[in-house]
């Protein structure tokens, strides 16, 4: 049988071909694609790294299991999901049918909607890989009664606005988000009662740096997460953290690595498909097997939630303009995504 599937070329030119549906191999699932996310690196990665008929970039994946690998277990054909698909890997959410591994696919509540729950799969774990992975902060499950300042500079983005909300999970204050024109939205994030507060970054980096340590009431900042990674956000902080201090990034970064003051090490929410090391006892991978099931557990008792989004009409046919726009830089405290019955030529 066929299916529709969209690729993205390095110039973000995307393409809907007739394809054949995909067979879950061992350890992992189908699924039949309601809504599919998009993000960054969706436009990104065709231009780091173009291949000549493009790639289906979609890794963010809300539907209904259709089938099951090997070796699956807590998974049956009609269980409404969502999931992170394997980044740079074929057979993403760009089309009807998307296959993903087991272990980053979680049951979703019937309450939660499609659209909200395809925000969630690649932002929320690369927060909460950064959280708690790279910086090993409190985790939600054993929240810390300590005052512990962790700056998150781009709060409102995804990654960040996941980041601020699994950090109140863990009660980690005071927040000192650094953010521009949607400091509206990332008010909604923080409590001011705990001594949260936002910095503008539009008033100059020298002000940034004064205005993050003034926030911490003068107790030391060891911990920052880094969601913008661009225009001298990881400078900022690097001249704003308490020695010995920790920055998890989601780009490359000048300065990257140890030294004995402060550290920028980058999340790679990719990790979390590895297999584990021999050596180590919980890595990334079994990290995130706990907590994708830990969101739906959220998402089911209210105490989390997916990010603002807007549906791009025409399905995968939408993808090019929500691509572009995200080059662009218009999105703002949203996420796009796409449903994919709208594609031309879909019946589901």
């Amino acid at each position: 049988m066929k299916m529709k599937q969209a690729f993205v070329s390095k110039d973000t030119v995307v393409t809907i071909r007739d394809t054949e549906i995909p067979v879950p191999k061992e350890g992992h699932v189908l699924i039949r694609v309601v809504v599919s996310g998009t993000n960054p690196k969706d436009w990104k990665v065709p231009r780091w790294f173009p291949k000549n008929d493009g790639t289906n970039e979609g890794d963010d994946i809300a539907g209904y299991i259709e089938a099951v690998g090997e070796d699956v277990v807590g998974f049956s054909k009609g269980d409404k999901v969502a999931a992170f698909h394997q980044m740079m890997t074929p057979n993403g959410s760009y089309a009807e049918y998307a296959i993903a591994p087991a272990h980053t696919t979680f049951h979703l509540p019937a309450k939660t909607s499609f659209e909200e729950a395809a925000t969630i799969p690649l932002a929320a774990m690369t927060a909460a890989l950064g959280l708690y992975q790279r910086l090993n902060l409190p985790l939600p499950w054993n929240p810390t009664s300590e005052t512990v300042p962790l700056v998150v500079y781009g709060g409102s983005s995804a990654v960040g606005s996941f980041a601020l909300k699994l950090a109140n999970l863990s009660n980690i204050h005071p927040l000192i988000v650094v953010a521009g024109k949607s400091s509206s939205f990332v008010e909604t994030l923080i409590d001011r009662s705990k001594g949260d507060t936002i910095v503008d970054y539009r008033e100059g980096d020298e002000a940034v740096r004064t205005k993050i340590k003034a926030a911490a009431g003068g107790k030391p900042i060891h911990h920052a997460f880094d969601a913008v990674s661009e225009n001298g956000s990881s400078e900022n902080l690097r001249a704003a953290l308490t020695a010995p201090g920790k920055i998890t990034t989601v780009l490359p970064t000048d300065g990257e690595g140890d030294d004995n003051k402060i550290a920028i090490h980058r999340t790679m929410v990719g990790t979390v498909h590895d297999s584990p090391t021999e050596g180590k006892t919980i890595e990334d991978r079994e990290f995130g097997a706990i907590f994708f099931p830990f969101l739906g557990r959220g998402l089911a008792g209210g105490w989390f939630s997916g990010h603002p989004h807007e549906v791009r009409p025409g399905g995968l046919g939408g993808l090019q303009g929500a691509l572009n726009d995200l080059a662009d830089g218009k999105a703002s405290a949203v996420k796009y995504v796409v449903r994919i019955a709208e594609t031309a030529g879909v019946s589901q």
